[in-house]
C-alpha cells in the first residue's frame, strides 16, 4: 500500500549480527539503524519511527528486555512489531519474561531470508490492523481508499455501496455505547454474510467508523446485496431494543435542541455509485462527492433504503426515487435464537451478549458457539432452533 521505504531498527551487542543483518537488509533497500543497546530508552525510537523492531534477546541486558514491554505500553510505539531474536536455551523462561512484549521470534542465529519474510509479515500485518476498525475489524480509512484507488486505475466497471444507518446516535444515547458497539458489531456481520452469499470472491468490504460502512462490488451484484442487506438489518436489528421500544416501534430521545421526541427505530440507508463505461470516476474524491450527494437525498425518505445514482446514464438532472423496504413490522412469528434461549431462562442476558460477540467476530454459526462456551444443552438448543426462524445471519 506504501512505496516508501521500509525502516528496520536492529538492537544487538553482537557485531557480527550487527553487520550480517546491515548488510543483508541494506542490500534489500531497507533503511537500516543499528543499536548495541537501547541505552536512550524508547525516544530514539520514536524520533526513527521504524516499521519493524528486531531485538537480540541473547545478547540483551534487563534494560533492553524492558523495552519490549515499554514500546508496547507506550501509544507512539504500540503498533510497531517487535521480532525477537532467541537463544534456544533461553526460550522458556526469556519469553515467559517478555510476555507481551514480542510479536514474534526466531532462533538465534536466524536464517536472513527467514528473518526477512517474518519482517515482511509482521509490517503487514501491522499495517492492516493500524488502517482497520478495531470494533469490527475491517478495513477502513486509507484501506477503503487504496481498494477504490486500484479498481479506478484497472478501470473495470464496478459499484461502491456507502451504507449509513438512520438514527443510530440516538440509540447510542439512550441505550448506552456498548449497546451500540453491539449494534455496529452486528452490522457489520451482516454485511459480511450477505456479500459472501450474494457478492463475489474479490468484493470488498469496510467500516469507515461510527454506523457508516461501504462496499465495492460488480454492477450486476449491488442490487442483490443491498436489498438482501436491507431485508436482514429490518429483520434482526429491531431486537437490540427493549420489548417495549420494539412493540412501540420508536424510542422517546432528545435531539440536539433537548427538544423530547419519538425517534423510529434504527433503520438503514444505501448509496450506490457506479463507475462504467457510461459513468467513469476520475478519482476517489469524485466518487465520495457523488455518494455524498445521494447520500443526503436519501435522508429524506424515513425507512430502509437504498439507491444508486442513475442520472449520467439517463441524462436526468434530478435523482430518482429510492427503493424502499417495507418490513413486517417485524413478523410476529420470527425471534432471533438467543431471545428465545432468554426467554426460556436456558442463558442469561451476560452469556448470550458473550456468545453473540464470538459469534460475529469469528463468523462460527452461533449455535455452535453456544455449545463451544457450554451454555447450552445440545437438547435444548434444538428444541429452541425448531421455534427460531433462523435468519441468514445466525
Amino acid at each position: 500500500m506504501t512505496t516508501s521505504v521500509k525502516r528496520v531498527f536492529i538492537v544487538s551487542s553482537d557485531k557480527n549480527l550487527r553487520e550480517v543483518l546491515n548488510f543483508c537488509f541494506d542490500g534489500w533497500g531497507y533503511e537500516v539503524t543499528l543499536r548495541e543497546s537501547m541505552s536512550e530508552g524508547i525516544t530514539q525510537i520514536k524520533k526513527i519511527s521504524p516499521d519493524t523492531i528486531i531485538i537480540d534477546i541473547h545478547s540483551a541486558n534487563k534494560a533492553n528486555l524492558d523495552i519490549c514491554r515499554l514500546l508496547k505500553e507506550d501509544f507512539i510505539t504500540a503498533s510497531i512489531p517487535v521480532i525477537a531474536l532467541i537463544n534456544k536455551r533461553q526460550l522458556k523462561t526469556q519469553l515467559l519474561n517478555l510476555k507481551q512484549g514480542v510479536d514474534d521470534y526466531l532462533i538465534k542465529p536466524p536464517d536472513p531470508l527467514d528473518l526477512r519474510v517474518r519482517v515482511e509479515m509482521a509490517m503487514r500485518r501491522s499495517q492492516y490492523n493500524f488502517y482497520a476498525s478495531p470494533l469490527t475489524g475491517l478495513p477502513s480509512g486509507r484501506t477503503i481508499e487504496e481498494s477504490l484507488k486500484e479498481r479506478i486505475k484497472k478501470g473495470e466497471p464496478f459499484s461502491f455501496g456507502y451504507i449509513d444507518i438512520d438514527s443510530f446516535k440516538y440509540f447510542n444515547d439512550v441505550y448506552g455505547y456498548l449497546k451500540g458497539d453491539r449494534a455496529i458489531m452486528q452490522t457489520a456481520y451482516l454485511l459480511y454474510t450477505v456479500i459472501q452469499r450474494h457478492g463475489n470472491k474479490d468484493d470488498f468490504m469496510g467500516h469507515i467508523g461510527g454506523d457508516d460502512f461501504v462496499f465495492i462490488t460488480t454492477p450486476d451484484r449491488y442490487r442483490t446485496i443491498c436489498k438482501n442487506f436491507v431485508e436482514l438489518f429490518d429483520k434482526v436489528m429491531p431486537f437490540h431494543y427493549s420489548d417495549k421500544d420494539r412493540d412501540a416501534g420508536y424510542i422517546v430521545a432528545r435531539d440536539r435542541n433537548k427538544n423530547v421526541k419519538n425517534v423510529p427505530l434504527m433503520s438503514v440507508s444505501i448509496a450506490v455509485v457506479t463507475s462504467d463505461a457510461v459513468s467513469q470516476f476520475r478519482n476517489t474524491i469524485e466518487i465520495n462527492e457523488k455518494v455524498a450527494e445521494v447520500k443526503r437525498y436519501l435522508k429524506t425518505f424515513p425507512g430502509s433504503k437504498f439507491m444508486e445514482d442513475r442520472r449520467n446514464r439517463k441524462g436526468d438532472k434530478a435523482l430518482l426515487s429510492p427503493e424502499m423496504h417495507k418490513p413486517e413490522s417485524p413478523a410476529p412469528s420470527y425471534k432471533p435464537l438467543g431471545h428465545i434461549l432468554v426467554e426460556k431462562h436456558l442463558i442469561t442476558s451476560e452469556k448470550l451478549d458473550e456468545a453473540l460477540c464470538l459469534h460475529w467476530r469469528r463468523g462460527i454459526m452461533f449455535g455452535e458457539i453456544l455449545q463451544e462456551l457450554g451454555y447450552v444443552k445440545k437438547e435444548d438448543l434444538e428444541k429452541a432452533m425448531k421455534e427460531a426462524e433462523i435468519p441468514l445471519c445466525q
